[in-house]
């Protein structure tokens, strides 16, 4: 009898392209996606975001934005940006997820 176990993809390496617009992902499955800065901004879940969300004033788009630091925090990367904003954290299966993996 042959067991196929199904193992989630995990991120290895990831690094901002160089207009500062995506993220790249790798992934231990020799994959490669990318996430635009504008999604995962909007896609963050600090306690700030998430008030604005509730307040309805977390803006609809964020046009423009870049990718100014990436720190590895091992279970995700903590995510600055050009607006200024940079508490969010992004577990790095929260990334795959919004890759649609």
């Amino acid at each position: 009898m042959t067991v196929t176990a199904l193992v989630a993809p995990t991120v290895t390496d990831y690094e901002a392209s160089v207009d500062l617009a995506t993220l790249v992902v790798r992934t231990a499955h020799d994959e490669q996606v990318e996430l635009a800065a504008e999604q995962l901004r909007l896609a963050c879940k600090c306690a700030h975001c998430t008030r604005a969300r509730f307040d309805g004033r977390f803006p609809e788009r964020f046009p423009g934005i870049a990718i100014t630091g990436i720190d590895d925090l091992g279970y995700g990367l903590n995510i600055a940006f050009s607006d200024g904003h940079n508490r969010g954290i992004y577990p790095k299966n929260y990334l795959l997820r919004l890759a649609g993996h």
